[in-house]
């Protein structure tokens, strides 16, 4: 008789409770403007908008599209910094049934070109102050129904605001669930940002498990201090508007804008990345007060350093809850807003998803053990625009492989532990670089820091962190950053090489540009000389 084989079991994937409904972007207004009409919908420093006002120009700016030859599918581009009217300029898009496509507005005209050329946009949505920019684009003077300008006028083109007055009478079409509504362009953290591609039935997914999740109600009052152009941002405010709340616009992150916000309009949900946090809560200005009204502050796009934990605590008496998302599938996970609250755990699956933790052979890996991790869910998007190898790259059926690595606890919490991408190999060992840059932040003086692998003959990869200093102090010695970092990760993983920069490099979403230190660490090594921004370079104390 012979021998069972013995059964090995594998931890299922990590999955979030049911998503209860779906948004329709295209109506997002309409139940508000139908309740309450006369209540604010979007609001900014500069203006309000109630319910019925932001249904009726949403609608007029919709017609007014289709009345300047666009058809349903035509993707329209916008270049535009926070405004309510580009809120109302995405909506109107829904229901135009044309494919929202925005650009970054921190875009440099190299970065324009790629976006407009990719996704074959055609028109522009543009701010005024870009004049010079487009007039710089090879792409601009090519689209066929030209630019429409925001706050100004420009070459060759109409004015935005003209059209959101316009008197045009359309019969919006009906566009099918998995028709292409909107094409978000990656950070480029990996190479050329590539346009993800997602569906009215993927952003309406999307949406709901964001309001679901976070528990948004109408009683609440959202601040998604980021980018709209950004898919955190976009996804935020719709959710709120989804659920009935109010959305306060700003125009810009910098404590003078953000807290003037947070006093006059006392958001319950608060949105903000780590660099303008920072900026935030070290501002002299900011006090204890300026926070109470908030009931879930967000923060995340990257590790959220356990300094920035600290002093946000310090001044707030509140904890950030950080979160995970990718623009390929919207907000993932969250600590959860009734229940403990995990510091420095991306927190559990979030409504509608499931997460699968693998080892590079595709098995799931258990409890503890750090993995791959790949993502179901109803708002993974359609894939990339134009690129099915690239798609083909990331996709397994409903699955998406993310390309960050966590490991998940006994409790179903997710532990961000870095990209596999960016993850340096230092004798054979994986170092995270969001880890040994949270053990370097920790120094008093040092205000920003990028961490990134440099190639080695004997380690295959050594450590260098490039740092900016705070204010007024002064450059301390390479010997201490080490000694206070070795007080929080091992030895093995500090850097051996420190440089101060005037400035640190940001991306497109607001993230340190690893992919630029990288740049700039290989153009070092070819040996061309000084770095644009570098003050000082040194050799840190050897491990």
């Amino acid at each position: 008789m012979g021998v069972a084989p013995a059964i090995v079991s594998f931890p299922m994937p990590y999955v979030g409770e049911k998503l209860e409904g779906r948004a329709r972007v295209s109506e997002i207004f309409a139940k508000g403007a139908a309740d309450r009409p006369e209540a604010a919908a979007l609001v900014s420093r500069t203006g309000r908008l109630s319910w019925r006002g932001a249904e009726e120009a949403s609608s007029r700016l919709a017609a007014a599209y289709l009345a300047l030859g666009l058809r349903p599918g035509d993707r329209l581009a916008s270049l535009m910094p926070n405004r309510p009217e580009l809120v109302l300029h995405y909506v109107a898009c829904a229901k135009a049934g044309l494919v929202a496509t925005p650009l970054n507005y921190r875009y440099a005209v190299p970065e324009i070109d790629h976006a407009l050329a990719l996704s074959s946009a055609s028109a522009l949505v543009v701010h005024a102050e870009r004049r010079g920019d487009v007039a710089a684009s090879t792409a601009a003077p090519g689209l066929p129904l030209g630019c429409l300008w925001a706050e100004g006028s420009g070459p060759g083109g109409r004015r935005f605001e003209s059209l959101l007055s316009s008197d045009a009478r359309e019969v919006f079409p009906a566009p099918g669930g998995d028709d292409p509504a909107a094409i978000f362009f990656t950070s480029g953290s990996t190479g050329v940002p590539k346009g993800v591609t997602h569906t009215f039935d993927t952003l309406g997914a999307m949406t709901a498990s964001c309001a679901e999740s976070f528990t948004m109600t109408a009683d609440d009052v959202v601040l998604p201090a980021s980018s709209l152009s950004h898919i955190a941002a976009y996804s935020f405010s719709l959710a709120g508007l989804h659920a009935g709340a109010k959305i306060v616009v700003a125009r810009d992150f910098g404590a003078d804008e953000l807290l003037p916000l947070l006093r006059e309009e006392k958001p319950t949900i608060a949105v903000v990345l780590p660099a303008p946090l920072f900026a935030l809560v070290r501002d002299h200005d900011a006090h204890h007060g300026d926070f109470a009204s908030v009931r879930l502050f967000i923060s995340g796009g990257d590790k959220v350093p356990a300094e920035l934990e600290n002093e946000f605590e310090r001044l707030t008496g509140l904890q950030i809850d950080e979160g995970y998302g990718m623009t390929e599938f919207g907000m993932c996970t969250l600590n959860p807003v009734r229940g403990a609250l995990r510091i420095g755990s991306v927190g559990r699956v979030n409504r509608g998803f499931s997460v699968s933790i693998r080892d590079a052979s595709g098995r799931e890996v258990g409890v503890g053990e750090e993995g791959r991790v790949w993502v179901k869910a109803p708002s993974v998007m359609k894939g990339y625009w134009e690129n099915s190898a690239a798609t083909a790259e990331v996709m397994d059926g409903a699955w998406v492989d993310s390309g960050d690595l966590m490991r998940a606890d006994e409790d179903g919490y997710l532990w961000f532990c870095g990209r596999k991408k960016q993850i340096i190999v230092h004798d054979g060992s994986n170092i995270c670089p969001q880890e040994v840059e949270d053990a370097v932040l920790a120094h008093p003086a040092i205000s920003g820091v990028g961490v990134v692998g440099v190639h080695d003959v004997f380690h295959g990869e050594k450590v260098r962190a490039y740092v900016t200093l705070k204010s007024g102090a002064g450059r301390p010695a390479d010997a201490e950053i080490v000694a206070r970092a070795r007080e929080r990760i091992a030895a093995y993983k500090t850097p051996e090489e420190i440089v101060v920069l005037d400035e640190m490099p940001l991306n497109a979403t607001g993230k340190v540009d690893r992919v630029r230190l990288k740049g700039m660490a290989a153009g070092e090594a070819a040996g061309s000389g000084a770095v644009a921004g570098v003050a000082e370079v040194g050799l840190a104390v050897p491990r």
